[in-house]
């Protein structure tokens, strides 16, 4: 979830000394698997719900209207049950998320990680061995529930164990994992589609059992990070594990540091009634604005629906799906870009760029659309349907390296030390709130909007650059203690909000505070995720 690239700095302004132990890099691995699962959770379900044999079990009404020729092409898939099959694992997840932001902090990061992947495991069992359609629902809920705690110890444990240098780059290998499960769920649903008997689907839904196998055993292999043993009271033992991930012994300053965010953390009783004040509103308007704007690129309404949707356009099945493998595999390829550039052209430029890309693609989409395909006809010829195809992946590659990542890397990087916590959760909430929303409404917004669904999102996608040019400031490589003096104090309207003796009391007391303490004074931007 979280992408942000932090600076964890010694008092001296150097990086703290660290190696690239084994065992860091096998526990980011065992842990991004949680992206894994959620991205294979997040495909499955499109090719799933496109297989004739799985709409004949659960959802028949909509099996017959698909033999029939005389209905809209457009609403074939139109059905509130089939929707909420898709959306439920998100509605769950955005309840599992208030559940896992205290056992994440009270319980920590590899607990949560370990609850996760238990419910995946039964979420899978019960999908797979689904006799009715309150089964099937029961395990998508599951499956939710450990999104929910996924999403949220997976990205603060990454940002947490990674030495300093590395850490943007294993913060967005959970976001690379999520593309690969949409990957792998692809292809595994082209695979399945062509098995004779009609179980393909629960070999699909099934599968899913091996990514939720790994995250299990990874979070009882890994060890808990320093943070949360250290913000738990377990204070020896949190400096005995920060030795063995650094591989050095000399861990003083780094620990010292870990120490003094943990004792800062705790002195703020209310962080969500501190988020509401008026010099917290910046940082509040921009994270809900951007998991807002995410969600209404309709880039999930492709990933969920990517089979249906090739379907409803006149592919065959097996098109369909093979299809929806292309652009999952632009899907991951782009976010390998979004790695490279994040921190050498900046935050806007890469939103601005995707939102032209997305912008001009959509309004292509809808023109082909509107001309080709009627309510009960369908003129999509080959080359059109190909054409189809590379404007749907000219828009999956521009997000992926965009409003992807970038989408949860901004708030991480914005939010001051007391009120990140809080910060998190919103976002998250915020997130999990509107997949859900259009994950509900899209095959019945596809059957009455028809074409104009692109336009539909593309308006968005015009009103967000507006957003990004005037409203949201580059945070590139600005560390983020320095963020209200060099971003929120320049900004033409966020500096209206920033109360000068607020920035004045924070220097002095972030000044007072070694001398105070004995020790460097700092923060641990991800134990506050």
């Amino acid at each position: 979830m979280a992408g942000g690239a932090f600076s964890n700095t010694a008092g001296g302004g150097g990086d703290f000394e660290a190696k690239i132990t084994p065992i860091v890099i096998i526990s980011c691995i065992m842990a991004a698997t949680g992206g894994l699962m959620f991205g294979y959770d997040v495909g499955v379900s499109g090719g799933v719900t496109s297989m004739k044999p799985f709409l004949k079990k659960f959802f028949p009404v909509v099996y017959r209207r698909t033999l029939q020729e005389e209905d809209s092409n457009y609403c074939k898939y139109d059905n509130q049950g089939l929707q909420l099959f898709t959306s439920s694992l998100y509605l769950a997840g955005l309840t599992a998320t208030f559940f896992a932001s205290y056992t994440t902090r009270k319980l920590g990061r590899r607990l949560t990680m370990l609850i996760a992947g238990l419910f995946f495991i039964a979420g899978t069992i019960f999908n797979a061995a689904a006799q009715d359609l309150a089964m099937l629902i029961v395990g998508r809920i599951l499956l939710g529930c450990g999104v929910g705690f996924a999403n949220q110890a997976v990205p603060v444990f990454l940002s947490e164990i990674a030495p300093t240098r590395i850490r943007g780059a294993l913060n967005i290998l959970f976001q690379l994992n999520v593309t690969i499960g949409i990957l792998f769920a692809n292809l595994v649903n082209y695979g399945t589609n062509k098995i004779k008997g009609g179980w393909g689907w629960r070999l699909s839904l099934g599968l899913a059992g091996i990514p939720a196998l790994l995250l299990t055993i990874g979070a009882l292999l890994v060890v808990d990070t320093p943070n949360s043993l250290i913000e738990r009271g377990r204070t020896e033992e949190g400096k005995a594990v920060l030795k063995r991930i650094r591989g050095t012994p000399n861990i003083d300053a780094e620990f010292n540091e870990l120490c003094e965010a943990s004792r800062v953390a705790k002195e703020v009783k209310h962080p969500f009634r501190n988020l509401l004040k008026r010099r917290n509103r910046p940082q509040l308007i921009i994270s809900i604005a951007l998991q807002i704007f995410q969600q209404f690129t309709g880039i999930n309404a492709i990933m969920f629906y990517a089979p249906v949707l090739f379907d409803t356009l006149g592919f065959g099945g097996d098109a369909s799906l093979y299809s929806a493998v292309i652009t999952g595999a632009v899907n991951v390829l782009s976010t390998l870009v979004s790695i490279y550039s994040v921190d050498k052209v900046g935050r806007r430029i890469l939103l601005l760029e995707a939102g032209v890309q997305m912008f001009l693609s959509q309004v292509a989409i809808a023109i082909i659309l509107g001309i080709k395909v009627k309510d009960h006809e369908n003129d999509l010829s080959t080359g059109f349907a190909i054409f189809v195809v590379i404007l749907i992946c000219t828009f999956v590659s521009s997000f992926a390296w965009s409003w992807g990542p970038l989408g949860w890397l901004i708030p991480s990087e914005t939010f001051p030390l007391e009120t990140r916590s809080a910060g998190q959760s919103v976002t998250v909430c915020t997130n999990l709130l509107f997949t859900f929303v259009i994950a509900q409404a899209f095959l019945s917004m596809l059957c009455h909007f028809k074409f104009g669904i692109f336009l539909f999102f593309s308006g968005w996608v015009f009103i967000m650059s507006f957003f990004v040019v005037f409203l949201l400031p580059e945070t590139k490589n600005i560390p983020i203690e320095e963020m209200t003096e060099r971003v929120w104090k320049q900004h033409w309207l966020w500096k209206r909000f920033i109360d000068d003796d607020y920035v004045v009391d924070a220097k002095i007391a972030s000044a007072d505070e070694p001398r105070k303490n004995g020790h460097v004074n700092g923060y641990d931007p991800a134990s506050q995720l």
